[in-house]
């Protein structure tokens, strides 16, 4: 039985693009000119790209992540010939920065060579430094776009129903995984002594879930705090090792890696953060086994230790991820 198209796209997909991402930084901002004045600021070439770029789906939303570090060589012409060379190192052009404005653009200026009288070769500098960035970003907020456009549709399940036609676009995939939703349960679990309140009431929470996507993409995605964003929408910390902290939601969840046998199984010290009310201290144990198959992955979370009154809270936010 095949899957409908909105199941099959609930769940994560990744594609790798950073070489695509190379070729279309170097096409759109070579030749990229700017001309004020008696001032003409244009971008020479791309001389370096350096940095990982993804496409992923989930819960049939596309989303883009990318950290890329970009050098370009710029030439500016001034008045009474005036010329300058030089190279533009921008370290982080990233989703950050450019779809959710939590950062700003850095720039690195450096000149290969200038002619002319030096105080208008000054002058000329600051006007480069003045006109190239709104350049250059311009470039840069199109990219999100032109990724999801190029890319998007790769990731994409498309299912074929009865009278249902391949659009000219794109053809036609058949889904490879059983329909299936998240199934989730609480059970009680007996009691558990934290440090400042005593014995609490506790219970166990387990969801499991099928992905259209191999044991170690999801292991990444759920460990390294550079691809966790792109289901968690936030900044995220993540140090995959015994001992490790980790930090999700902007701290809504906060805990520590236990046991990590990859792309198999981890274990951490778990708990509700900021607004929750969970008891000062109180960590459960959260237990994620990945089971590789032909073509999917079942994930399974397991936490323990979930203080009587917040399980349907934590089932939520479990389903969520």
């Amino acid at each position: 039985m095949a899957m409908s198209s909105s199941t099959a796209n609930w769940h994560w997909k990744t594609k790798h693009v950073s070489g695509w991402a190379k070729e279309w930084f170097t096409s759109e901002l070579a030749g990229a000119s700017k001309q004020d004045g008696s001032d003409t600021i244009t971008v020479e070439r791309l001389t370096d790209f350096d940095g990982d770029v993804e496409i992923g789906q989930r819960k049939s939303k596309l989303i883009t992540i990318y950290d890329c570090r970009i050098t370009l060589t710029w030439s500016a012409e001034g008045a009474d010939n005036t010329t300058i060379k030089g190279t533009i190192v921008i370290p982080e052009v990233s989703h950050e920065n450019t779809i959710d404005g939590v950062s700003d653009y850095t720039y690195e200026y450096s000149t290969t060579s200038s002619t002319g009288d030096s105080k208008q070769i000054g002058a000329l500098l600051e006007r480069v430094k003045t006109l190239l960035p709104p350049l250059l970003e311009e470039r840069f907020r199109a990219f999100p776009q032109a990724l999801l456009d190029t890319h998007g549709r790769d990731i994409t399940v498309i299912v074929a129903s009865e009278g249902n036609t391949p659009s000219g676009s794109g053809t036609v995939t058949p889904a490879r995984v059983p329909p299936t939703t998240a199934k989730s349960s609480t059970v009680s679990s007996g009691s558990t002594t934290t440090k400042t309140s005593g014995v609490i009431n506790t219970a166990t929470v387990k969801v499991s879930s099928r992905f259209m996507a191999s044991a170690e993409d999801l292991w990444g995605l759920f460990a390294d705090e550079n691809r966790i964003p792109m289901w968690s929408r936030a900044p995220a910390q993540s140090k995959p090792v015994p001992g490790g902290p980790f930090s999700l939601f902007s701290g809504g969840v906060t805990g520590e890696y236990l046991e990590l046998e990859p792309p198999k199984k981890m274990v951490q010290k778990w708990r509700l953060s900021g607004g929750s009310n969970w008891v000062e201290n109180h960590y459960g144990t959260m237990t994620i086994t990945f089971s590789q198959d032909s073509d999917s992955t079942s994930v399974e979370m397991v936490l323990t230790g979930v203080p009587k009154g917040k399980e349907e809270e934590v089932e939520r936010g479990l389903e969520g991820y």
